[in-house]
Formats: C-alpha cells, structure tokens, sequence
C-alpha cells in the first residue's frame, strides 16, 4: 500500500506559523473549500492529535515558542468571549476583565468582539477554544511548560475563559488546564489570587458532564496545595458542592475523583471544611463509601473520616452517623499482623483519641471495642510515639465506672505507672478547634497552652470542674471537685449545675494564681492513677511493684518538684486500710523506706548509679508514709490482717509479713508476739538462703533486722561496739622471743620440727602445762617425750608462729596477726585458716579465740568491707559467724554495707543455713552482747 500523501499540517513550522498568523487576525478566518475547515483548525488539530502526542512533542512546542501565540489566541478568545456580557449583570472580575483588554504579547491589531447578541460562542470560535485549550491541557502536564505559561500571564485568560465561557468541553478543558498548572505552587497562588476559585465552584453546581465534573474536581484538589490556599477553598464554599456532588456521583471514576479531593481539602481540617462538609451532607456518604469495593476510594475516605476528627463540631455528627464503629474497625484491621504498616495507623490512632472527647463518641467507642484497642497500642513499644496521646485519651473515661473497670482490668495501672518512669515525647499539640464539643457555647478564645492541657481542657469543662476556659488554671485537681457526677450517662448538665464545683474551691485559692500544681506530660497518667486510687479498695491495681516502681520513680527523678497529685496518691494509699495486705504482701513498705527514707533505689542495687542526691523532702515524705502504714498497722483491723497474714497465709505472705513488721510496727506487744512468740523472727531468718521472691529482698532483711535490733535493745548505744582486746592494740611482752637469740635465755630443751625442716625452739615445761595435747605428748608414755627433736605434721612456719608463742604463754604481743592475710585476700587456705585448725587440734581455746580476734580485727575492721564478711563467714567458726552477724546488723553500717555484707553471709552459707540462722538470730535478740566483737 502507497504511503499517505504528506500534507501542510505534518510540519510543525507550518502549524506554528498559522497559530502565530490567527493570533494578530480575526479568530474565524476564511474556509478551505476543500475541507471545509480554516488553516487555523487544521493546524490546531494537527498540534492537538499529532505534534504534541508524539514522544518529546511537547519539549519541542515550547522550545519553538509555540507557547506565546497559543496564548495570544486564547486572550483574542477571551476578549470575545467576554464581550457580550461587559455591560451585563455577570461581566467578569476586574482583574479578568483587564487581562482581557489588554494588548496581547504578539503584535496584530485588536481582537475583534463577539456579537452580543449570541448567549453562546459561536461554534467555529468553541472549536477553536476547545483545540487550543486542549494543547494547552497538555502542554501543561510538563514542568518547564507550567513554568513558561506563568511567564507569559496565561493564567487570566484561563480565568476569564471559566467565567465566559460556559460549554461543558471548553468548561472542562480550562479546568484542566487550571488543575495542570497548579501543580506548581507559584502558579496555584496566582490562580488563586485570579479569582478562579468561586469560578470552579460555580461549574460543580452548574456542569452535567462528568468528564468536566471531573477535571473541576481535580483543579480544586490541586490548588489545595497549602494550609492556607486549604483554608481559601473552604471559606470560598468549594467543599458544600462536593459534599453534594458524593451523594449523587453518577460513576466511580467521578467518585474517586471527589474522594481525592475531600481529602486534600480536609488536611488540617479547618472549621469551614467541616461545617459545608457537614451541611452538604456528605457524612452519611463518606460511612457508606468507607467499605468501598475500590481500594483507592475506602482508604482515601477512611482518611478523610479521621482528617474530620480534627474539628469537635463535626465529631458528634460523624459519631451519629457511624463513624466511630468504622474508624475503630479500619484502625483494628490495621493492628492485625497481617495489616498496614504502623505508620498508616497514626492519623487512626489521632482519630480515635480524638473521639474520647465527646461523651456519645465515648460510649459509641467503647462498645465498639476500642478500649481494648487504645489498651493494644498502649502495650506496643512499636507506638510509643502514641502513648501520651492515647493516655490523655482516656483521661475522658475518668467517671465512666465500667469503662474504668475494663480498663483496670486490660492492665491499665503498670502502663501509666511505665509511662511516669519512661522516656515518651510529649503529646501533639491540637488547635482549639479540636476541643470537645460537648458544651459548645462555652467556647472562648484561650490563651496557648501545653499540648497536654489543651486537650483535657475541654474535657474539664464538660465534666463541670470549670464554667470556661479561663476559668482553668494547671493547679486544678479532681481532689479539689464534688465527687457527684459518678455516671457518664447523666443529663445534660443546667448552667446551675456548671457552676456549683467552683463553690467548692478551697477557700483563698485564686485559679489564676495558684501555679504550684505543675500538668507536664505525666498530668493524664497521674489525673488516671488518681482515680483509681480513689477506689474503695485499690490494692488490686495500685499496690503492686511496677505501679509503686512507677509513682516512686517519678517522685525522686523529676526534674523539679514533682506534681503534687502523685504525693496524694501515695498518701491516699497508705491511708487506706483496705491497701494493708497489698503493702506487706508486695513488700511496699520496705521499698518506700528503702527508696525515699534510706535513698536506694531498685536501680541502684547492687551496683549504685549516678543519682541526685536524696533530698530531705524524699525522707521526710517516706516517713510520712510509712507513719500512716503503722497507723493502719496498730488498729484493730491492721492487727488482725497481720496476724492473718503470718498465721495462716502462703509461704511467700509469712515471709513478706515478718520482713515488714519491723518497718510498720512500733507496739512492742505486737512486734514481739507476731515475730518473737509466734515465730516471724525464724521464718525470715529461714527464707534468707532461698530463692529471693524481690529483687531487694535481702537488702531489705539486712535492713528489717537492723530494726528489729534496734527494738528489742534500745538502750544499746550505737557506738561501734569494742571488738578488740586491749591487749591487741598495746601489745604485751613476748615471752617466746628470747629463746630466739644467739644466747637464748633459759636455753630451750626442746625443738619442734616442721614439715619443712624448719627446727624452733621450745621449752618442755612451758608447752607441757600450755595445753592437755602437748602435756600428753611430751610428759606423758608417748615416745616423743623421750626426744628432743619432736615433729609437728601439717602446719606451715607461718601458722606454727602463733602456736609456739602461745605455748611459751604469750597472750596479746601481737604473734596471732601474722598468718592473717589482708583485706581483699581469700581466707581459706590461708595460714590463717591453717593455725586455727592446729590450735583447735592442740587443744588450745585460748590461742583459737585470739586467732579469732585477730581475723576480726583485720577483716572486719575499719579496711573491712563488706566483701569480707563473707569470706570470715566461710571459716565456719561460730564466734566468727556471730562477729559477721553483728558487723553486718551494726547500726554504724550503711544500708548499702548492710544489704551487701548480707548477700555476702548468704552466699558464703550455701544449704548449710542454720549457723548463718543462729548467728543472726543471736544478735537480734541481743545474746553475748558484753562479748568482745571485732571492730
């Protein structure tokens, strides 16, 4: 088949000539009888289907400067088609009216005007408009072409042609081209300020087609590029029609359409979104739409469903028409290991805890589920982020009473009291728009405020605790307010009923001066925690390790002073009877004494931390607490869970209940009855070489038994006790010494010879008469009596030296420190270890006694730690064992020495727990006091 002849239109230059021609001359020009089309049509056509379609086509458009007589066509188009109606009622703007007058770029003379009398362009001028339009459309699809069009001022002819020109094809082309050039933020503003805006919402109510309904659609969603063009859009009434438009789309292209731009209008949502959104009754659609078969339109809606979240006027509204069940549904869909990523589920997650803020969305909520959903994220490390959000969220429950059972029994409490020792960011600060809309006529403008804050603040006053905004001031509590209104489900409040809790304000406090009550990010968790702790019995939840651990964290480590509602809290707790048990059983008590009165911290046992140092104010609130504990302790009641607890409950409860009774218990009937005659004392003792139930729970014995010590002997001074003999510290003369000399006097009759070889002299009488051992061996039938060279098997020359000297009746010259090694070195083994076992196997008590003292002295002295208690422990000597007891029980030692000297008595005691058992029990109940003790 012969190639198709080639024709005028396949050039470019040709096509670019005619444009630049039509653009200094009249728009209609003169038929070709040949096809019954002008030049100008044919060029357009051939620039439309064959130049600009073609692969670099536009590139090549443009840089040939096709651009400038293209817009010079469209201004002589523009010019006449605004010339019927400049005298009329709907002439054009007086910026689009003179970018229409005004002299065109390219040189010609003046556009010649349209017949008024037409209401409509004429048909060769709209196919023209619609061939040049269309290029343009096209044209504008590429960056460096929306740049140029700016340039050149082609935007306010674009205008003027929206306004003029009111066929649906030159409709949606101008559209289409407004929408392509602001894809470029420079040009979207000069749309805006061109006043395209009211022009394209005027198409929405106006145009049939959906094709042009479409592109209007998509020109709107683009000029949406800002929040401020966002906020422009909506005061001008661009989302009442699209509302509308949602509930009578007739096909799915056109819905898509709509839903992408509901979308972008509603980023940030501003109150103007929300209210023609809701007046245009495009709620109802936008629930339906969000179990849309198309994926695109169910998640663009369900986004937009939570972009509206942001707006407390419209949440109700959306409530009511289902929007709580699908938001929570989509955002459980997405929690699922199968589902989205995390970061899809943040603006769910916003919306959800936006929606706590009205009491029908709450119960809307939570009969949807979404209590155990907002309890999932809380338990997610992935959503940290959330937390604080989520947190003040629930804050919205405080008085639903079975929501704060759910959520007590979800494991509500340990996740705030994480939250109080954690590192979570702040929550994200919302406009004021965002506040509840449970009592709208209260709205005042406020002042800026933490984010946390602000987001309980409307709360506060919907719950009756404020008549307005200024009437809020961060040293509000709900201490401070009536109890009454126990029931989320209680009428609509009277302005009466509004007012009458600032009746209740303490007297002389002025809510916009008292600022001694800090709301930081921990204010929710604490406002949370304060709640539970107003429960009847609130041991359950708050008495427990990890929420102690949390209020007590935050208490010491707050920057500044910490909030006073977490010092209530504690106080409230162990005030209240019913938290007795749950005190002892979870060995609160002790760690209130230990963290707040002695400063040692879970955190910093074994190995302390870099902390601050503990305040005064730390101690004074530990014992404050733990005198409301001994109040409850010593009454008819305490009595009697006490003596439950040690009597009939578990193992773990007798142990935990003897260990506490010294910190809570200062009747000496009921501390000796419960621990001394009915055995508490024993059972602690016995539990100290098991398996520990608390991470502190031998610094706490160490600690319990120091002041059980100190009740039963309180008339013991605390002065360190005088462990040394005063024959240790002024040494007596040595009686063995001058057998050493070159001219011993008396001269020794005797040798003893060691393992080693080594020979030392003796005297056969004074060794003899020193023990029953050596009186049998040198005086009596055995053969070693007849010699003069006796051997002793198995002692080392170190551990032989205090043995000979106390034969020869040295006492106190210092001889029984020689084999005791230094601080630091292991005494098994040692020559020290050595000569207490030949003194025990000579028969000589004295010399084991001050070997003993000597051990003492240098282990358990001044340079001793307590490291070295468990290394004397080991030698299994009972004096030894008692000296360790009360070395580790002194009330001169530390509470850190304490505890660790105790770790130290327990490791080295093993299974063999009955000396370590009996030493203690011996210095408790203060059995060889007057007994010399190492110092």
């Amino acid at each position: 088949m012969a190639a198709a002849k080639p024709t005028l239109t396949d050039s470019l230059s040709f096509c670019l000539a005619q444009l630049a021609a039509a653009a200094g001359e009249a728009l209609g020009g003169e038929k070709d009888p040949a096809t019954n089309e002008t030049p100008l049509s044919r060029a357009l056509l051939a620039l439309r289907t064959r130049h600009i379609k073609a692969a670099g086509g536009i590139e090549r458009f443009r840089a040939r400067g096709g651009l400038r007589p293209l817009l010079a066509l469209l201004r002589r188009a523009a010019a006449a088609g605004s010339a019927p109606s400049q005298a009329g009622p709907g002439s054009a703007p007086s910026s689009a009216a003179s970018a229409a007058s005004s002299p065109a770029p390219a040189s010609g003379p003046a556009p010649s005007a349209v017949s008024s009398s037409s209401p409509t362009p004429p048909v060769r001028l709209r196919k023209t408009l619609d061939l040049a339009l269309s290029i343009l459309a096209d044209c504008c699809t590429e960056g460096a072409c929306r740049t140029e069009v700016r340039r050149l001022g082609g935007i306010l002819p674009l205008v003027t042609i929206l306004q003029c020109m009111k066929t649906d094809s030159i409709q949606n082309r101008t559209a289409r081209a407004l929408g392509n050039l602001a894809m470029e933020p420079e040009s979207c503003g000069d749309i805006h300020c061109a006043g395209a805006v009211p022009l394209l919402v005027e198409s929405l109510t106006a145009c049939q087609d959906s094709q042009c309904l479409q592109s209007v659609v998509r020109a709107l969603r683009n000029l949406a590029d800002s929040p401020q063009h966002r906020l422009a859009l909506a005061q001008q009434g661009a989302v009442r029609p699209l509302a509308e438009l949602l509930a009578t789309a007739p096909d799915a292209a056109l819905t898509l359409a709509l839903i992408r731009a509901l979308l972008e209008l509603s980023r940030g949502c501003s109150r103007a979104c929300a209210e023609q959104l809701s007046l245009g009754g495009g709620l109802g659609p936008l629930v339906s739409l969000a179990s849309h078969p198309k994926r695109a339109v169910r998640e663009g809606t369900i986004l937009i469903l939570a972009n509206l979240c942001a707006q407390g006027l419209i949440r109700p509204a959306l409530g009511n028409a289902g929007g709580v069940e699908v938001l929570v549904d989509e955002l459980r869909q997405r929690r699922d290991p199968n589902g989205a990523s995390p970061t899809s589920q943040q603006p769910l997650v916003r919306a959800v805890c936006l929606l706590c803020r009205e009491a029908i969305n709450r119960a809307r909520l939570r009969d949807a589920g979404g209590l155990d959903l907002l309890m999932g994220l809380l338990r997610d490390p992935r959503a940290s982020a959330w937390h604080p959000r989520i947190v003040a969220a629930l804050v919205g429950f405080l008085y639903d009473t079975g929501a704060l059972g759910r959520l007590q029994a979800l494991g509500l409490v340990p996740l705030l009291a994480g939250q109080l020792c954690g590192e979570a960011g702040e929550e994200e600060e919302e406009g004021r728009e965002a506040a509840s809309w449970d009592f709208p006529e209260e709205r005042t403008p406020e002042r800026a405020q933490g984010g946390s804050f602000r987001s309980l603040r409307s709360w506060l006053i919907s719950e009756g605790y404020a008549t307005g905004p200024d009437d809020i001031s961060p040293d509000w509590s709900p201490e401070q307010c009536p109890p009454e209104p126990m029931e989320p489900a209680s009428p609509a409040p009277t302005p009466t009923s509004l007012r009458a809790p600032r009746t209740q304000r303490t007297p002389g406090r002025s809510p916009a001066a008292a600022i001694e009550e800090p709301w930081g990010r921990e204010g929710p968790a604490l406002l949370l925690l304060s709640r539970f702790s107003q429960a009847p019995d609130p041991s359950g939840a708050l008495v427990t390790g990890p929420a102690l651990y949390g209020l007590l964290t935050y208490v010491t480590g707050a920057p500044g002073p910490p909030s006073p509602r977490a010092l209530r809290i504690l106080s409230r707790l162990t005030c209240n009877p019913a938290c007795l048990e749950a005190f002892v059983r979870s060995y609160g008590a002790a760690l209130l004494r230990a963290w707040l009165v002695l400063g040692v911290a879970p955190d910093d046992w074994p190995a302390p931390r870099a902390r601050p140092t503990l305040h005064s104010r730390h101690r004074e609130l530990g014992e404050r607490l733990l005198q409301n504990l001994t109040v409850q302790a010593e009454s008819p009641f305490g009595v009697g869970a006490l003596t439950h607890l040690l009597l009939s409950g578990s193992p773990e409860d007798r142990v935990a209940c003897a260990l506490t009774l010294p910190f809570i218990c200062r009747k000496p009937s009921l501390w000796r009855r419960l621990l001394l005659e009915q055995g508490g004392l024993r059972l602690l003792l016995a539990a100290l070489t098991r398996p520990a139930p608390h991470p502190l729970f031998l610094f706490f014995a160490a600690d319990s038994l120091s002041c059980l010590q100190d009740l039963v002997s309180p008339t013991v001074s605390p002065a360190v006790p005088q462990a040394v003999p005063m024959d240790l510290d002024s040494p007596s003369p040595c009686l063995y010494e001058p057998l050493l000399g070159p001219a011993p006097v008396p001269a020794p009759d005797l040798h003893f010879l060691l393992d080693s070889g080594l020979q030392l002299p003796a005297q056969r009488a004074a060794s003899a008469t020193a023990s029953p051992f050596f009186r049998a061996l040198l005086s009596g039938s055995f053969a070693e009596a007849q010699m003069d060279l006796v051997p002793l098997r198995g002692l080392s020359p170190g551990a032989a030296w205090p043995v000979l000297h106390h034969l020869h009746g040295c006492r106190g010259c210092g001889a029984a420190l020689g084999p005791v090694p230094p601080p630091g070195q292991p005494l098994l083994g040692s020559e020290a270890e050595e000569a207490l076992e030949a003194a025990g196997r000579f028969l000589l008590p004295g010399l084991e006694e001050e070997l003993e003292e000597a051990v003492g002295r240098i282990h358990l002295g001044p340079q001793g730690g307590p490291e070295s208690v468990g290394e004397v422990f080991r030698l299994g000597r009972p004096r030894l064992a008692a000296h360790c007891a009360r070395w580790t029980l002194g009330s001169e030692q530390c509470p850190r020495k304490r505890g660790l000297a105790l770790v130290g008595l327990v490791e080295a005691a093993g299974e063999e727990a009955g000396p370590l058992t009996e030493a203690l029990l011996a210095v408790v109940m203060g059995i060889e006091l007057g007994a010399r003790v190492p110092a």
